[in-house]
């Protein structure tokens, strides 16, 4: 009788252990976060010299040939 209550305890302490149903707000706020980082390093690089004037390359580049 009280190695099936031990049992029982031991099932429902490995449930709760292990039961990973959502996220908590703790995760959620350090997802959001990371998102919000990457958002600004990714509007940073895309904003960046270097990337618009190769943008502006390309599509000089690509406006300037002859087709026949």
């Amino acid at each position: 009788m009280i190695g099936n209550m031990i049992r029982s305890v031991q099932t429902r302490v490995a449930v709760l252990m292990t039961d990973e149903d959502g996220m908590s707000t703790a995760e959620y706020a350090i997802g959001t976060i990371a998102a919000a980082a990457f958002g600004a390093i990714l509007y940073t690089v895309v904003t960046g010299d270097s990337i618009v004037s190769a943008l502006t390359g390309i599509i000089d580049k690509a406006l300037q040939t002859t087709v026949g």
